[in-house]
């Protein structure tokens, strides 16, 4: 238990939006990617994360950050396409909504929240632990909790963004306390949560966060860690399960996605400010990790944001 005190003590949770939508035609979105995470409140209808893993009114569906996954929205005459394709002709798909009477007009809604949740400040937290996308059965608690951060983030009043970002960080808290609870994805959080007993590796995370832009070879980060160049690699794989370097791009490219949305610089300035001199191959990295262009990227939120 102490163990896992520690881990919800190390996460910095940040609410990011929420969003109540209307499904107006039915899709399945074949490859589904966002850096930050979602937890989807099913309304009315379905969303199905599998052939056989389908929410209903009530239940929710948890994505998180780094996943790439198949979403299907409404199950009637149901169109599949790319998430590049989805982004395109969103909004024949999905139409906002701001009040609860029209939200329960249609045969499929739902409520989203998108959050960061970052172990140390540093590490994507859901990603670490390769848990997949999965369904949880009708929580109380944390539908309460949605249903007041979606109010919050239609109103004007000070400290909107505050009370949603506590009431998120205790909607999250509550799911990995349904994890722990139900011994769901053990093997994965026991494998992957090794960081946590390693202030070494913790040091080269927070190092990579603050340095993305300059050289981050193994060198570099043996002497970071303290350990010799040529263990540097197998050290870190052994505690994280991923190599340093395919580590290193995604938080470069977690990181430009970020400026893309929050930023007017250009493409170029933010390839560099990540690390890559190469614009050309920065944008080549960036669509085979997201599946759309970097200028798509910039042109949206994330998938739940119409």
């Amino acid at each position: 238990m102490e163990e896992y005190n520690k881990i919800i003590e190390s996460l910095n949770i940040k609410f990011i939006r929420s969003n109540s939508l209307n499904v107006i035609r039915s899709v399945k979105v074949s490859n589904f990617y966002d850096v930050q995470n979602t937890v989807i409140q099913v309304k009315s209808g379905v969303v199905q994360i599998s052939e056989t893993e389908i929410a209903r009114k009530g239940e929710l569906v948890f994505i998180p950050g780094g996943k790439s996954v198949e979403i299907a929205f409404g199950d009637q005459d149901t169109t599949e396409v790319t998430n590049e394709s989805f982004i395109n002709d969103r909004d024949s798909y999905l139409r906002k909504v701001t009040d609860d009477v029209s939200l329960h007009d249609v045969q499929t809604s739902f409520t989203s929240v998108t959050f960061d949740a970052k172990a140390f400040d540093s590490v994507n937290f859901f990603n670490s632990l390769d848990i997949p996308p999965f369904i949880l059965p009708e929580q109380p608690i944390v539908n309460e909790a949605i249903n007041k951060i979606y109010k919050e983030s239609l109103g004007e009043k000070p400290g909107k963004d505050r009370i949603a970002t506590n009431l998120t960080e205790y909607a999250v808290i509550e799911v990995f306390r349904h994890v722990l609870e139900k011994k769901l994805f053990v093997e994965q959080i026991a494998t992957n949560s090794n960081y946590f007993k390693d202030p070494r590796l913790i040091d080269i995370f927070n190092f990579i966060k603050d340095n993305l832009s300059s050289d981050l070879s193994n060198k570099i980060l043996a002497n970071v860690a303290n350990v010799s160049e040529d263990y540097v690699g197998q050290y870190f794989k052994m505690l994280t399960g991923i190599n340093p370097q395919d580590y290193i791009e995604y938080q470069r490219m977690e990181k430009a996605v970020e400026l893309l949305r929050t930023s007017r610089k250009s493409i170029r300035a933010i390839g560099s400010e990540v690390g890559y001199k190469d614009t050309a191959y920065f944008c080549r990295r960036f669509k085979m990790m997201f599946g759309i262009p970097a200028g798509k990227m910039r042109r949206r939120d994330s998938l739940m944001n119409v």
